[in-house]
C-alpha cells in the first residue's frame, strides 16, 4: 500500500507544531506529493478533506491526537502521530524522524494496527428512547465537577450489577486509553491491540472493587444515583453535565480506528518502558 495524498492535523496554539507543519508541507512539495493541513480541532475541515486522503499525520501531543481521532471516527483513514508532547503514548514518531517516516509512508513501508474505540450514549433520566452519542478513543469518564463532593454511581456490566461506588467518579477506558486517566486512577495497562473495556473507580471510598477488565461484548452502564455536580467527559475534551438518574452506556465502537505502524517502529512495551523513564519518580 502506498500513499499519494497526506493530510496533516496540527495544534494551532503551539509554535513548534506550526513549524513542524511547514517542514512537513515543504517535504511534500519538493517531492510533488499532494497534501493538505487543518487544525486538529476543526473536525468539519478534517472530515471534508479525509475521503481523498491515504493517511492523517497528527503533529502535536496526545491531546492533539485525540482531537484528530474524532474526525477519523467518521471517515476511515489511518492515523500516525508525530510527538510534540512530553510523553506521547499515542505517537509513534519523534520530530527528528518525521521526514524519514514520511518517506516510509510514501513507499508503503508500514502496516496498519486496529485499535478499539468507544461509543457512549447518554440517556437523560435513564430513558432508553432518548439518547445523545459520543465517541472516545481513550476513555469516557463520569466524575465530579469543580466542587469537592463525591458521587454515588451505580455500575452494571451487561445484565449484571457490579457495584455502587461512592467516589470522585469512574473511568471506562479502551485498551489504548489504559495508559491515561484510567492508569492514574489505579487501573491496569492493557495491550493496546486487545479488545476490552477497563472500568476503574476514581478515589473510591471503602470499595473492594477498584478496577475490572470487561469483554467488548458487554455494555457498561453507569447511572448517577446521587451527586451535587457531575460531568461526563469524552477523551477529556467534551464535557456534558449530568443529573441524578442519568445513565451513560459505554460499548465498543463497531469500527476500529486504524493506527499506522511504520516499519521499524518501537514496539508498545518497549515504548512504555522508555516513556515511563521520562516521568518523574
Amino acid at each position: 500500500m502506498t500513499l499519494d495524498r497526506i493530510g496533516f492535523a496540527y495544534n494551532p496554539t503551539k509554535e513548534a507544531a506550526l513549524d513542524l507543519r511547514e517542514r512537513a508541507e515543504g517535504w511534500c512539495e519538493v517531492r510533488g506529493i499532494a497534501h493538505w493541513a487543518a487544525a486538529a480541532g476543526d473536525t468539519a475541515a478534517l472530515v471534508r478533506e479525509l475521503p481523498e486522503s491515504g493517511a492523517l499525520v497528527v503533529l502535536g501531543g496526545d491531546g492533539t491526537f485525540l482531537r484528530a481521532a474524532r474526525a477519523v471516527s467518521e471517515v476511515d483513514v489511518p492515523l500516525l502521530g508525530v510527538n510534540l508532547g512530553k510523553v506521547g503514548f499515542l505517537s509513534k514518531v519523534e520530530t527528528n524522524d518525521m521526514e524519514t517516516v514520511l518517506g516510509q509512508l510514501v513507499a508503503g513501508q508500514f502496516t496498519l494496527e486496529a485499535r478499539m474505540a468507544l461509543h457512549a450514549e447518554v440517556h437523560p433520566g435513564g430513558r432508553p428512547d432518548a439518547s445523545e452519542t459520543y465517541f472516545a478513543l481513550n476513555d469516557i469518564a463520569v466524575a465530579r465537577g469543580s466542587l469537592a463532593r463525591v458521587c454515588r454511581i451505580e455500575v452494571d456490566i451487561g445484565p449484571s450489577h457490579l457495584a455502587t461506588f461512592t467516589a470522585d467518579g469512574l473511568v471506562v477506558a479502551s485498551p489504548t486509553g489504559s495508559t491515561g486517566y484510567s492508569f492514574s486512577a489505579g487501573g491496569p495497562i492493557v495491550d493496546p491491540t486487545s479488545r476490552n473495556l477497563i472500568v476503574t473507580s476514581i478515589a473510591g471510598y471503602l470499595s473492594a472493587i477498584r478496577s475490572v477488565v470487561v469483554s467488548p461484548r458487554h455494555t457498561v452502564r453507569v447511572r448517577v444515583v446521587d451527586a451535587y455536580d457531575v460531568l461526563m467527559s469524552a477523551d477529556g475534551r467534551e464535557d456534558r453535565r449530568l443529573s441524578i438518574g442519568d445513565v451513560v452506556a459505554v460499548s465498543e465502537m463497531p469500527r476500529p480506528i486504524r493506527f499506522i505502524e511504520p516499519d521499524g517502529a518501537v514496539p508498545f512495551w518497549d515504548l512504555l518502558r522508555q516513556k515511563s523513564e521520562l516521568l518523574p519518580s
